[in-house]
């Protein structure tokens, strides 16, 4: 059985997320609360094993609820949010950089009844498998040192990076907050071009490049089909395309999925490893699944250099785990020195 607490300060909201949930034998609503205060008390007194949050409340808004449950009792949040709000959309992605596990685009109207509540029923399912960790945020980073490397995996020790065309990095649960740690400890000035395959639900995707641009010292854009490859740009793979890069260019596709996946990490990294051999780095970070990994792999075999995000700052350990598996992996390391280690990195 999974219990659920349903955060929602509006009745009718509330009355559908209930509605929807226990029509799985399955799932079980422990709880109900309309404000982010009394959702922390609950989530502290019940332990349920997933949370429904609202951003909107009253009070102590989503993010600020989210931030505290994740630092002091972690349980895995879906946040249940309107992407056609922008203040809204920007605190959902905050909110998944905080420790969230998931976002779902609040219903509509445009989608019929019984396939949102599908929806809803197959991301508590989902979420609910996710051993989620202990998310201290600003209070506890300025005093701690960042957790010591794992260091070079697969008898790989000091291989300098060099000159590179472009760095490519790949993200899926938990990846929000990786990827920010990771492009904070880039400067502003690396001198190539930044590619990004970020997995979050088409609803955000667009929110998610402009609150990303302001996390971090980079100019983000959305990848646009045709458009080249420029230095000192991130550049993020927009809902339902592939990117891939040629002619020293950026391509968009909607090809066939990979692990259930579109844009697909292991898509861009096998046409970079193709394009670059040898001239390229791969960064593969927390994600459920496997998507990156063969691609982490296709490019390690052509000489570009590899990181994976370590075990032990994954909010899932997914994807690292097969790419190490798979020996696609030069290094191991929190996403902060996997940064560090990119500041090295020269244009060609």
């Amino acid at each position: 059985m999974i219990r659920v607490l349903v955060v929602e300060d509006s009745a009718t909201v509330r009355d559908r997320l209930q509605q929807a949930l226990t029509a799985d034998p399955s799932i079980e609503v422990a709880g109900v609360a309309e404000t982010g205060h009394a959702a922390v008390e609950l989530a502290r007194t019940l332990r349920p094993d997933v949370i429904t949050m609202d951003i909107m409340l009253p009070g102590l808004n989503g993010l600020a609820a989210t931030e505290h449950i994740m630092a002091h009792c972690p349980t895995p949040i879906l946040v249940v949010s309107s992407s056609d709000n922008r203040s809204e959309a920007l605190t959902t992605c905050a909110a998944l950089a905080a420790g969230a596990v998931d976002a779902l685009d609040k219903p509509t109207g445009d989608t019929p009844d019984d396939v949102w509540d599908s929806r809803l029923r197959s991301a508590v399912r989902v979420v609910s498998k996710v051993a989620v960790i202990t998310h201290p945020r600003a209070k506890l980073t300025a005093l701690r040192p960042p957790p010591a490397p794992q260091g070079p995996v697969g008898g790989v020790v000091g291989k300098a990076i060099g000159r590179q065309h472009l760095i490519a990095i790949g993200a899926s649960t938990g990846g929000p907050g990786a990827v920010v740690d990771l492009l904070r400890a880039v400067p502003a000035g690396v001198g190539v071009p930044i590619l990004l395959v970020q997995h979050i639900g088409a609803p955000f995707a667009a929110s998610y490049v402009e609150w990303l641009g302001g996390q971090v010292p980079h100019r983000v854009t959305c990848a646009t089909d045709g458009e080249p490859l420029l230095p000192g740009r991130v550049s993020v793979a927009p809902a339902d395309h592939h990117l891939v890069v040629r002619d020293g260019r950026m391509r968009l596709n909607d090809g066939p999925e990979r692990h259930s996946c579109r844009p697909s990490v292991d898509v861009l990294f096998e046409s970079i490893a193709a394009e670059y051999p040898g001239a390229a780095t791969g960064c593969l970070l927390t994600g459920m699944g496997r998507d990156g990994a063969t691609g982490l792999l296709a490019m390690r075999r052509v000489g570009c250099r590899t990181f994976a995000q370590d075990e032990a700052s994954c909010v899932v350990y997914g994807m690292p785990r097969e790419a190490v598996l798979l020996d696609a992996v030069d290094e191991v390391h929190p996403p902060a020195e996997i940064g560090r280690r990119l500041a090295l990195v020269r244009s060609p």
